[in-house]
């Protein structure tokens, strides 16, 4: 008899959307493992924010490969998990993003598109996907309140085109179930009234 998949479930946004506070939220509470974006440990990402043309190649590979091996331990084990932006957003919002603007050259695009097929082709698509959206100026507001360095000089533009971008991504997606949620003002991390709304989203994927 085949082994029953563990659910799978993705919490996808912009930077500054409340993606890793709501996982961390989510995953307390019923107990189930995490899986966060590795932003720390990418050696390319400061470099990047300073020259997206120099370095959004080394940088979205970096990502991509790093994605790869986290969905292949997944696969391997039986706990359910909630993660952090999937390998799908790297690819399909922001390298692609990086290569419509021009700070990808076409032959970088298409050895990271080559390389990115096989990627999705060896992995499985969540069970449900959990999209959060919040307009730029809070999310600039966000930024610049947890004060990551790397972060401040983000620009309007970029962040307005990845919104845009995000919202063109999930009405096309069709991998799973989609959830929209508005985070401008919830507060699920000390907010009871906030986090029972988003534990109720997830409760019956869990089940």
């Amino acid at each position: 008899m085949a082994r029953k998949k563990a659910p799978y479930i993705v919490v996808a946004g912009n930077i500054g959307c409340g993606k890793s506070t709501l996982v961390q939220v989510l995953c307390e509470h019923y107990g189930v493992e995490p899986v966060y974006e590795p932003n720390e440990s990418n050696p390319f990402l400061a470099d990047f924010y300073g020259d997206m043309k120099r370095y959004a190649f080394p940088s979205q590979m970096w990502f991509l490969s790093q994605k790869f091996r986290m969905h292949l331990a997944l696969d391997r084990k039986a706990k359910a998990c909630i993660q952090d932006r999937s390998v799908w957003e790297d690819a399909e919002i922001f390298a692609y993003g990086l290569f419509k603007g021009r700070k990808m050259t076409p032959r970088e695009w298409q050895l990271y598109s080559s390389f990115y097929r096989g990627v999705t082709e060896a992995i499985r698509p969540p069970d449900v996907l959990f999209y959060l959206h919040t307009p730029v100026k809070e999310i600039r507001r966000r930024i610049r309140q947890r004060g990551r360095p790397e972060e401040q000089s983000i620009s309007y533009h970029y962040l307005r085109r990845l919104n845009e971008r995000y919202d063109s991504w999930v009405k096309a997606w069709d991998l799973c179930p989609v959830h929209r949620i508005d985070t401008t003002k919830l507060h699920y991390l000390d907010d009871l009234f906030d986090r029972q709304f988003m534990l109720r989203r997830v409760a019956r994927y869990l089940e």
